[in-house]
């Protein structure tokens, strides 16, 4: 399955390979509009593959109490700030290559910074869990930006391309398009995460005690797990 995903980012990143140099070479704009919708198709089998934080996004909703629509904004909001900081990255390079760069499509130092926010904000749900506090409104796309820190690699090779071809406009419609691809796959991912806790919590409301024992277990136990996630990425990468 994972190979025959890569085959189609492959294909599908050799296409607009061409697209770009075409558009370099000739101008043909028309050609490059008619193939950027590719982007979402892109995006969403991009965001398939290991990576781009669905662990992470999968284990705070899960022990989170939003609804669809605040699971879906957090999933837009990693989707969005995950693919901008590639772009970013790439028209920013020469003066951030050196810092956040250490290897192709990789920011070490972003990582690392995101990790280590998401082990902040899992240790913030255990204490929470075991002080039985409140969710604060924001929390959820706050934690969408965190884990949204690391950047795309195919975006940066997008856009890179783009940019050595002079083109960089093209470069960034079509992560435009990406970004929606990889919103479509997280928001699935986001209501999945939901349906699931959901439908826990339906199994025990009948049983109030059992209720409110198992709800800020939950939490705490997605809170221990974005911890254990967190030190995984920064130590063992």
């Amino acid at each position: 399955m994972f190979q025959y995903l890569v085959a189609i980012q492959r294909d599908i990143y050799l296409a607009l390979g061409e697209q770009i140099k075409l558009l370099s070479t000739e101008g043909n704009w028309l050609a490059f509009f008619a193939f950027l919708p590719m982007g979402i198709f892109f995006g969403a089998v991009h965001a398939l593959t290991p990576g781009h934080s669905k662990a992470v996004l999968a284990t705070y909703l899960a022990g989170s109490e939003a609804r669809i629509a605040r699971g879906l904004l957090v999933s837009i909001t990693l989707s969005f700030t995950h693919v901008t900081i590639a772009i970013l990255i790439a028209v920013l390079s020469l003066p951030l290559v050196s810092i956040a760069l250490g290897s192709v499509g990789r920011a070490p130092l972003l990582e690392d910074i995101s990790r280590g926010l998401l082990g902040l904000i899992g240790a913030w749900m255990v204490w929470r869990a075991v002080r039985h506090g409140h969710h604060h409104k924001h929390e959820g796309e706050a934690v969408g930006v965190m884990a949204g820190l690391i950047p795309c690699p195919l975006t940066l090779f997008v856009m890179t391309f783009a940019i050595a071809r002079g083109v960089p406009a093209a470069g960034i419609m079509f992560a435009g398009t990406m970004m929606i691809g990889v919103a479509v796959t997280l928001s699935c991912v986001a209501i999945l995460s939901i349906l699931l806790r959901e439908r826990l919590v339906h199994l025990v409301e009948s049983r109030p005690r059992l209720f409110y024992a198992i709800t800020p277990s939950i939490e705490g136990f997605a809170g221990a797990a974005l911890i254990v996630l967190a030190l995984n990425e920064i130590f063992l990468r």
